[in-house]
């Protein structure tokens, strides 16, 4: 796949790059073995100024980081704009907490004085996914700056102006040459680089195939992986719950960023006390989405990000009608330039077909009817994917059970899924393994050493 920016609302070429030879990228790895051997070393306080430097950067140049976002893969602006704001969250966050999150911990042994320190691990790899282009590599690089790594990013081919901002970014905060590279490389060349002694761990953001062929070659050569792989995840309305705002969460769940979303809200498990008012109600309000150009601020749903990831939502759609599925609304793509998809709503959705057991990642929900807590749990359950569950009820009993009985990496009771740099952020099952984000995310780049003296 060709490295270059292609607006999602024209299918416009914007900008094409000549992916880096092997030359480029062995001068890029040794810049990063040199910087982290010096910022290794530096105090929390330095790398907390400079962190707080980008978090102003980012906000002062919000428009134009934003803009760079929606062009390069159809996001509505004022999300773009969000997800900036939010990437300066994460700066600030890290800068006032990292040095209290990899303080020694005492330990009570048998000898004179024992504890665990966290140092850092060298350069890490990070391979990063276009649907967030610039939050999925700010909650992988802020806190492995702030635990004294260094980073090396491999973006996705369709956003690399997103990864040159970044690296532009940090290097005009002040963070010393090398500490963040961003590598316009091809995804053949990726397994080399893993392998290489230099990099000392690896991170992807991505499709369950990346995920496995990164594990993989991560395993062999015995470095540490954290994998924040796809989702098929949950939405479960009960009886109790405030119906409108479940509602109306309900259709910002599947349709945020066009439903490309890995924590997206996709399988739809609705009371049958409530079922056939939720579903009117919900076809209606997905039907009267205004679907445009992204720039645009009134337009509700944008373009879906490449002409490929159209087309195989629109397969995982008909296949899906094919083994059974009714479609209520949407289930065509819409004529004319650009990548747009209709709003589309499945019922009566068979376990084996796609838009049940796969991701979808477009504006696809499937609703389905359940008799109560327990069989809305083992429906949400059956899948391969285990990343977040969004659970609407006022019962605490169900709240309780939910929180327990939900085989997921995170559980929102009466919110919608979402990262926050507050708390750890990642899955189970095949959604991947590691956490990002909170104290445990800062973590994973550490080595956690034990330290005795007797």
């Amino acid at each position: 796949m060709a490295i270059a920016s292609v607006n999602p609302a024209t299918g416009e070429k914007l900008k094409e790059f000549t992916a880096f030879d092997q030359a480029e990228i062995e001068k890029r790895l040794k810049r990063a073995e040199k910087a982290f051997e010096q910022h290794r070393y530096t105090r929390f306080t330095e790398r907390a100024d400079l962190m707080m430097a980008a978090a102003a950067l980012l906000l002062q140049e919000k428009e134009k980081f934003a803009r760079i976002i929606t062009l390069e893969m159809g996001k509505l602006l004022r999300d773009s704009g969000a997800e900036i704001e939010k990437c300066a969250r994460a700066c600030r966050f890290y800068a006032e907490n990292a040095a209290r999150f990899l303080e020694d911990e005492p330990a009570q042994t048998d000898a004179a004085r024992s504890y665990v320190r966290y140092e850092p691990v060298g350069p890490v790899l990070a391979i990063m996914p276009w649907n967030f282009p610039f939050w999925q590599v700010f909650r992988f690089v802020v806190p492995a700056l702030m635990a004294g790594n260094v980073g090396l990013l491999k973006h996705a081919a369709n956003v690399p102006q997103c990864a040159l901002a970044i690296e532009e970014i940090f290097c005009r905060a002040g963070f010393d040459d090398g500490i963040f590279q961003a590598l316009l490389i091809e995804a053949e060349q990726v397994e080399n680089l893993i392998a290489d002694p230099r990099i000392k761990a690896v991170t992807l953001t991505g499709s369950e195939k990346a995920g496995s062929a990164v594990a993989s070659t991560a395993g062999r050569e015995i470095k540490k992986a954290v994998l924040e792989l796809g989702g098929s995840d949950a939405f479960i309305a009960m009886p109790s719950a405030d119906f409108e705002q479940a509602l109306a969460t309900a259709v910002k769940a599947r349709t945020i960023n066009t439903g490309q979303s890995c924590i997206a809200a996709k399988r739809f498990f609705i009371a049958d006390q409530i079922y056939d008012r939720f579903l009117n109600e919900f076809v209606e309000r997905m039907r009267a989405l205004k679907i445009g150009d992204p720039l645009d601020e009134a337009t509700e749903i944008g373009p879906l990000a490449t002409e490929q990831i159209l087309n195989g939502v629109h397969e995982q759609v008909q296949k899906s009608i094919v083994a059974g599925a009714k479609l209520l609304t949407g289930g065509n793509r819409i004529a004319g330039p650009g990548f747009f998809y209709e709003p589309t709503v499945l019922v009566d959705v068979p376990r084996k077909a796609p838009a049940f057991r796969e991701e979808v990642f477009g504006p696809v929900a499937s609703v389905l009817r359940v008799r109560d807590a327990d069989e809305a749990i083992e429906l949400a359950n059956d899948s391969t994917f285990g990343l977040g569950a969004s659970a609407w009820t006022n019962d605490r009993a169900e709240q309780e059970l939910f929180a327990v009985e939900l085989e997921s990496g995170m559980v929102f009771i009466n919110a919608m899924v979402a990262s926050d740099p507050r708390l750890p952020f990642g899955g189970v099952k095949r959604s991947g393994f590691g956490r990002e984000l909170g104290a445990h995310g800062i973590r994973e780049f550490t080595n956690i050493k034990t330290i005795w003296v007797s």
